[in-house]
């Protein structure tokens, strides 16, 4: 091994799993822990899954913390469609007569704009929310990532209402550190969703960083209401919400 060229190392190398080549093939030699810690190998990993083209045209600072973020990008909100009623979802206030799931498009709705959602919560005549915490670490990614790379934590829900009814809705999302201080925090504005174009699906989205160190926790919170007071839920309805965290 030690006779061949790196070009054809680092092709050998890539063709090993991430987890290995850093805690395994990092400690062979000063030559392969050089190669693991350079840039030109998780390039070529990169670009062998797809992350990336042939001639990338993002410039990452550090491919492999590239490799390893795109490699782990999930949602890591749980049921953000109501397929498991309200498991996951804390702090749940049930205003009116409370939370519902419903099977897409419901009365007076729309087809979700893309495959693969089939149910949404719906909100009642007054005020109606629910949260989840994100435990960051417990989702694999680690304090230096965290304090050091700050990689962007992107925030995204979809609503909409029936064209029978106007309606009202918040999105509220809050970085926490370890002793749950906020470190950053997006509170959309209460918007008021008119009748004539509620049932239309609408997505909200905030990307947070430069958000400094000590990010471990991401609080999600969204509620609404209906604005004509009817019982039964006429109210906004969500679904599909997502925090991942990405390059």
């Amino acid at each position: 091994m030690e006779s061949l060229p790196e070009a054809v190392l680092i092709q050998i190398l890539a063709s090993i799993p991430a987890v290995e080549l850093v805690l395994v093939c990092r400690l062979v030699c000063c030559q392969w822990k050089n190669l693991v810690d350079g840039a030109a190998l998780w390039l070529l990993k990169c670009q062998q899954e797809g992350f990336t083209g042939a001639e990338p045209k993002e410039e990452a600072e550090n491919w492999q913390t590239f490799y390893f973020l795109r490699k782990r990008k999930r949602n890591l909100i749980k049921n953000p469609c109501g397929e498991e009623d309200l498991e996951h979802w804390g702090e749940v206030e049930n205003g009116g007569d409370g939370w519902k799931i419903e099977d897409l498009p419901g009365d007076f709705g729309k087809e979700f704009p893309s495959d693969g959602i089939h149910k949404y919560f719906v909100t009642s005549y007054e005020w109606c929310c629910k949260s989840q915490v994100i435990d960051l670490r417990a989702e694999g990614y680690w304090e230096e990532l965290m304090d050091t790379t700050q990689p962007k934590i992107v925030v995204k829900d979809w609503y909409a209402g029936r064209s029978d009814a106007g309606c009202l809705y918040q999105l509220h999302v809050k970085l926490l550190s370890e002793h749950e201080d906020v470190l950053a925090e997006y509170q959309s504005d209460t918007i008021a969703i008119p009748q004539d174009n509620a049932a239309d699906w609408t997505e909200l989205s905030h990307t947070f960083s430069d958000y400094g160190p000590g990010a471990r926790f991401v609080r999600f919170e969204h509620g609404g209401q209906d604005t004509l007071f009817w019982k039964g839920w006429y109210g906004v309805r969500m679904t599909n919400s997502s925090v991942t965290v990405e390059p």
